[in-house]
């Protein structure tokens, strides 16, 4: 017989034993209660939902809030800032309140191995150069007809009136470096007999910690700046030569003519257009300058080719030509702390410097300390 109520076939003869197990009733309403309640399957979806959604959120954090934690400071800014303030300034104030030294830097240099065939190079290029054997910038082999006609130009290419012969000179290398951001050297800066920037380091706005006066200007087309006002209070800006059509862009400028659309093309950046100042204020590098740097910087690079040096290091070389004391301030990349500031004037940062392949900073660095080291150089703000 067949039982309605529980499913199950029994036959008489056997019993009454049943042919096939009993259905558990319980079990089976829940089987279908488990694929038929749409409550129960849209709760699974929601509990996936808030697991992925902490999960992104998770990962969000571990991106962007490092960002906002405090950045490491690197070992010039650990301390007081007061106290750091005060000790570059006491230090400063020491070298200015001595009497100036003449030949000091010289006569020092002569001490060391440092730039041995340095002495007796003239800082700016002079008409009647010997033959040039390097094209730029370690040269103007290729260019001298472009030089003749920009040297015709001008109407000095001597020392600017704040290094006449005679007289005993400071002279100061400001670099861009983050490490004179705070501290508060402008008017020590403003002291020096001489003072030297490079390409489109600001003055304006910049005053407290970088001084006010530019008594030269080294610089390429593409580092020249932009702003009128950065040239107010500048004895000379000197064009240092990295390719030939920086001197059409020179006599340009010089002439106050415009440079053709064809020629802008080829510099890698936007570059001025005219410059307020005039003809007795421009001169050109001598690329001597930048070629004895460079055989410098090669006795501390473990490579074979000769690597470009920054126009920091050549500006520092040029000084000791010039100047009977130099110091520095703004010199010194902290690379260990990359998110230390890159220069003085603005956000980027140091890990910046990884990108670049055209200078050795570590190079350079070693070569900088070995002057202050020989008390060849002061360094004022402490970063070498």
């Amino acid at each position: 017989m067949v039982a309605s109520k529980n499913l199950s076939v029994k036959d008489p003869e056997d019993n009454d034993m049943p042919l096939l197990p009993e259905a558990d009733s319980s079990a089976q309403a829940e089987d279908v209660n488990a694929k038929t309640d749409p409550r129960k399957f849209f709760i699974s979806r929601e509990r996936n939902l808030c697991l992925s959604l902490v999960l992104l959120l998770g990962c969000y954090s571990a991106v962007l809030i490092p960002a906002y934690l405090p950045k490491e400071q690197p070992a010039w800014k650990n301390g007081s800032s007061h106290e750091r303030e005060m000790m570059l300034l006491n230090r400063s104030a020491t070298l200015l309140s001595r009497v100036c030294r003449p030949s000091w830097c010289r006569e020092r240099l002569k001490l060391t191995s440092l730039c041995p065939r340095l002495p007796g190079v003239p800082a700016f290029l002079q008409e009647n150069q010997a033959a040039w054997k390097q094209p730029p910038p370690l040269g103007l082999q290729g260019s001298e007809e472009r030089v003749d006609r920009v040297l015709r130009m001008l109407s000095h290419s001597g020392l600017p009136p704040e290094l006449k012969k005679g007289a005993c000179s400071r002279c100061i290398v400001v670099g861009s470096g983050g490490i004179l951001h705070g501290s508060r050297l402008g008017a020590h800066i403003d002291q020096y007999d001489a003072v030297i920037r490079m390409n489109n380091a600001p003055v304006h706005g910049f005053e407290s910690d970088a001084g006010s006066k530019t008594t030269i200007r080294l610089m390429y087309p593409e580092g020249a700046p932009h702003p009128h006002q950065e040239y107010q209070n500048t004895s000379v800006v000197a064009l240092v030569v990295f390719k030939s059509l920086d001197l059409d862009w020179f006599a340009s400028v010089v002439a106050k003519e415009n440079l053709g659309w064809w020629s802008k093309l080829w510099f890698w950046r936007e570059v001025v257009e005219s410059i307020p100042l005039h003809r007795e204020n421009f001169r050109i590098l001598n690329p001597e300058i930048i070629l004895q740097t460079g055989l410098a910087l090669q006795a501390y690079s473990s490579h074979q080719r000769q690597t470009l040096p920054t126009l920091g290091a050549v500006a520092v070389v040029m000084a000791l030509q010039l100047c009977d004391e130099v110091s520095l301030a703004g010199f010194g990349y902290d690379l260990e702390h990359p998110g230390a500031p890159l220069h003085y004037y603005e956000s980027l940062r140091m890990d910046a410097m990884k990108s670049q392949v055209v200078h050795d900073v570590n190079v350079e660095k070693v070569f900088l300390r070995e002057l202050v080291s020989a008390q060849v150089v002061n360094d004022l703000t402490g970063g070498l």
